[in-house]
């Protein structure tokens, strides 16, 4: 997560960058729906096994791509400036959090619905564990008693990225609206 360091050879390093470079050009030039691993395979000039050795699914090649972004996400929210980082009222800075895993869905939506496919593989991955630790720890913070653990749940379902593009692209939703009832929610949870 955020201010990880992985350890991995420099050449996995390299085939890493290319392979994640060529799924990122495909993803720009086709959509999301249109990348599978052989056409990330080829882009890359390796073979279709390296790619799922590296990532193992689609759904793995996807968060992958989305790192970086979640990355820049987590060091805002651990390390940046109020209200979205630390020093904050826990209250303001779960509404900052909200609105900025929106932007985030805004702008990656499509890469991160198709990262988020797998509900197994979505709920077990370490960015939901960081988000829920993160969102836990503001409702303590902001004197919420209950089972925080279950608010947290449904709190974070809420910002579900296939969520919200339904919610945006289906039934028509502006994404400031969807943005005000996350304030919203946040404010009647966090009330005391």
């Amino acid at each position: 997560m955020a201010g990880a360091q992985e350890h991995e050879r420099a050449d996995a390093a390299r085939n890493r960058r290319r392979l994640l470079d060529a799924a990122g050009r495909l993803v720009a030039e086709r959509g999301v729906a249109n990348v599978t691993m052989e056409a990330v395979a080829a882009a890359a000039e390796v073979g279709k096994g390296t790619v799922f050795r590296r990532f193992g699914d689609r759904a793995g090649l996807m968060n992958a791509l989305i790192n970086h972004t979640e990355t820049d996400l987590q060091e805002a929210f651990l390390h940046g400036p109020p209200p979205l980082g630390p020093g904050g009222d826990p209250v303001e800075r779960l509404v900052a959090f909200g609105h900025a895993r929106l932007e985030m869905v805004d702008l990656h939506g499509e890469v991160l619905r198709a990262a988020e496919s797998c509900a197994e593989k979505r709920l077990a991955h370490p960015t939901r564990g960081v988000h829920a630790t993160h969102v836990a720890s503001l409702l303590r913070d902001a004197g919420v008693s209950g089972d925080v653990q279950l608010l947290t749940d449904s709190l974070l379902a809420t910002l579900d990225a296939s969520l919200v593009w339904h919610q945006n692209h289906v039934l028509g939703m502006p994404l400031a609206r969807i943005a005000d009832g996350w304030t919203d929610l946040v404010h009647r949870v966090t009330r005391c």
